[in-house]
């Protein structure tokens, strides 16, 4: 019997259905009698991949649905999607064909199957991504206020900066409770947190954005957060190595702990009783130096540096063992 496999489009109000090799297609309601019939419906197949479009999160809860069902379900890159389907020669761009090649996509690619984050986990990426967003609204409003040049703006600019700042402070102090409600959370943060220049948002991020550290080889974390480079060459020509994809906003965290990185704002007060971290991890730093030194360009030497501190901060959640000085 065939594999089967199962491509689904995700749009606020319906799901668009595409099942290889029957080429059976179909449309159901994206809501909870929906995901019903749409879970009766291919359940019976026994699928190989269920397959969706990461879509800003839309996705979330019929992957939770299917999931729970004990459907083998994968959310799926849609850049590397449309790049499939770019190879295929299909230009044209509607829904039913948008889920005809997802589920082309899971039977040539067949995505690994990774377990799916639990509630403590998204909700800890939610708060996480929504200080990253008011801190971006923070730098916004005082880019603003160094341009503006009417009195009567630069008072509503202060107004809403002092807005942000309190919100800021709210986030920092529910993520502070989050990481204390769970005993998981706590011991994971102060183990990353016992790396020089890692301090608790550095943490946070990369708790929330890598739930897989400590359960990936070295290899596997490092593609995970587009660390790996990547060979380009033809012939005689040889291109420089690249890095990309991945999670960015794991590899942003990565970046400010790395050593010489220009400097991060200064990261919500930590769990009591815990000093403020170094700013820079002096044993990197070194690593960072000698790749200097040999003639690596400044910027390959600390993508460098990123790659080697998440292997050692994936090392360390994986034997439960905090930075030990030497």
């Amino acid at each position: 019997m065939d594999a089967v496999f199962v491509g689904i489009d995700v749009s606020k109000d319906w799901l668009d259905v595409h099942v290889l090799p029957s080429g059976e297609s179909f449309r159901v309601d994206n809501d909870g009698p929906g995901m019903e019939r749409l879970i009766g419906r291919i359940a019976a197949g026994r699928p190989e991949r269920i397959a969706l479009e990461a879509t800003g999160g839309l996705e979330m809860p019929g992957v939770a649905q299917l999931s729970a069902a004990g459907l083998p379900v994968v959310v799926v890159n849609p850049a590397q999607v449309r790049s499939f389907a770019g190879a295929l020669g299909k230009r044209a761009k509607t829904d039913p064909l948008d889920a005809a090649v997802i589920a082309a996509f899971a039977a040539a690619i067949r995505p690994e199957l990774r377990p799916l984050p639990d509630a403590e986990t998204r909700l800890l990426a939610d708060l996480v991504a929504r200080r990253r967003q008011i801190v971006a609204m923070i730098v916004a409003e005082e880019n603003r206020a160094r341009a503006a040049t009417e009195r009567q703006t630069h008072k509503s600019i202060k107004r809403l900066l002092a807005a942000l700042r309190r919100e800021l402070e709210t986030i920092d102090g529910d993520l502070d409770g989050h990481i204390r409600k769970s005993p998981i959370w706590l011991v994971r943060q102060n183990l990353l947190t016992s790396v020089p220049g890692v301090g608790a948002t550095t943490a946070r991020t990369l708790l929330a954005e890598l739930p897989e550290l400590g359960t990936l080889d070295r290899r596997q974390i490092a593609s995970l957060a587009g660390l790996a480079p990547f060979t380009r060459q033809s012939g005689k020509w040889r291109g420089k190595n690249v890095i990309g994809g991945g999670r960015s906003s794991g590899r942003a965290a990565l970046f400010l702990a790395a050593p010489l990185a220009p400097p991060p704002n200064p990261p919500p007060q930590g769990l009591p009783d815990r000093p403020p971290p170094p700013r820079h991890n002096p044993p990197l730093k070194a690593f960072r130096d000698r790749l200097v030194a040999a003639g690596k360009p400044r910027i390959v030497a600390i993508v460098a540096t990123m790659r080697k501190l998440l292997i050692i901060l994936n090392a360390m959640i994986r034997d439960q063992k905090p930075w030990l000085t030497t």
